[in-house]
């Protein structure tokens, strides 16, 4: 399994909107997505410091989301919701339930 941890800042006041996005937006693209297996937004609501994952079955199925433009497209859904640029890393996953 392989994740990807896209890491972001927003305003503390514009929080419930980055939650609204991804409960209506984002998870449900990422379903439809191949190899798709889970998403966490974690979130601290004081700084506005917050970091979304998600899990994939196996690396070709995570990549080929940013090939064929679908990671950029729930990254803009969310773009002018942030107060610094988004950045993400990719990770094996080495221990899970």
């Amino acid at each position: 399994m392989y994740a990807r941890v896209s890491i972001a800042r927003t305003l503390p006041e514009k929080m419930e909107q980055v939650i609204g996005v991804h409960r209506e937006a984002v998870l449900p693209a990422c379903q439809q997505q191949q190899g798709f297996r889970g998403l966490y937004l974690l979130q601290d609501p004081d700084t506005g410091h917050g970091m979304t994952i998600t899990l994939w079955e196996t690396e070709e199925e995570m990549a080929a989301g940013e090939s064929s433009g679908y990671y950029q497209e729930q990254v803009a859904r969310v773009a002018d919701l942030l107060s610094v640029p988004l950045v993400h890393a990719t990770y094996l996953v080495s221990v899970h339930p």
